[in-house]
């Protein structure tokens, strides 16, 4: 079973909308997934109750039950599990990323956004400091230069890696949860749907050089 957590220390940065594309991505290539949502909001969850599709399952848990419930998934046969957490909880984001086999922290180009990165470095050191990229989302579609200029900004000024894949700001990310949908269900030949399934195969590549690595 592979985990990956999404973890931040502020809301809107993405990390539900990331989890549920990339839950969704794992489903559509025939992995059964699960999302784990640890937020008092339950945003994944209600987006839950408004889907048909029953891959993947998300289960509403919190901080500490998240062991047993990942421990409930993997003897339930998940395959990709993404742990989702809250905007702001020192111990739900730790608690992830100690779980986790690799972890994502999705933010947005702006300073406050970036502001948190050093604490988040700081964070992951505490958890053990399991692989983690930082995701830049909500980007212009035609910002090409202004992503590769963030991410060499931010490998240099917070010595945090940097996943290549980064998110646009496209409409189907805010239009597919209001049906239970992910982009790539909304739209399966979008942008959109090509960043998602870039990102979870960027996911893959990682976690089995990780895997090979500890072989």
């Amino acid at each position: 079973m592979l985990i990956t957590a999404l973890i931040g220390q502020k809301g809107g940065t993405g990390k539900t909308t990331t989890s549920l594309g990339l839950a969704v991505a794992a489903a559509r290539a025939g992995q059964a997934a699960a999302i784990i949502d640890l937020d008092p909001q339950a945003n994944a969850a209600n987006w839950k109750d408004r889907r048909k599709a029953p891959n993947p399952a998300v289960v509403s848990a919190q901080v500490s039950r998240l062991r047993q419930t990942l421990k409930t998934a993997r003897e339930h046969g998940a395959e990709f599990v993404v742990i989702d957490t809250p905007g702001k909880s020192d111990s739900a984001a730790v608690e992830a990323a100690r779980s986790a086999d690799l972890v994502l922290i999705p933010a947005r180009p702006q300073i406050f956004d970036l502001e948190t990165l050093p604490a988040m470095r700081d964070l992951l050191r505490v958890a053990g400091s399991a692989p983690a990229y930082l995701v830049l989302n909500g980007l212009h579609p035609q910002a090409r230069k202004q992503a590769d200029e963030a991410k060499a900004m931010i490998r240099d000024s917070c010595g945090l890696p940097v996943c290549p894949v980064h998110l646009c700001q496209r409409a189907s990310y805010a239009e597919a949860p209001m049906n239970g949908l992910a982009p790539q269900e909304l739209d399966p030949d979008g942008k959109a749907a090509a960043e998602l399934e870039q990102l979870y195969r960027f996911i893959l590549q990682q976690l089995t050089r990780t895997t090979a690595q500890h072989e």
